[in-house]
């Protein structure tokens, strides 16, 4: 659960600072043709700086869906098998019952 706080924090963290310098760039004085240079070139800088980060949130966040998916799927064979054994017990009562009533 610890490791899914901090992935969280870690990308609240990203998303803030992308958010922070979009929208200073964006509300900077300057002509729009300059602000939009800085803001290239101040995303390709964030990249580059994080991009380790990055590939390691990405590779987290797989391995998190690929869990939930294998305890999502467990889950749903042990809710099958269940309802499975709860028919066969209802098949073998009523064979039982019909036995009964053959004697």
């Amino acid at each position: 659960m610890s490791d899914n706080k901090a992935f969280a924090f870690g990308m609240g963290l990203i998303a803030g600072v992308v958010g922070g310098l979009v929208a200073g760039v964006l509300l900077a004085p300057e002509p729009g043709e300059e602000s939009r240079k800085k803001l290239k070139e101040a995303a390709c800088e964030l990249y580059q700086k994080n991009s380790p980060a990055i590939s390691d949130a990405k590779k987290q966040a797989m391995e998190s869906v690929d869990l939930m998916r294998y305890k999502l799927e467990r889950q749903f064979r042990k809710f099958n098998n269940m309802i499975k054994s709860k028919k066969l017990l209802k098949a073998k009562e009523i064979e039982e019952l019909t036995d009964d009533y053959n004697y």
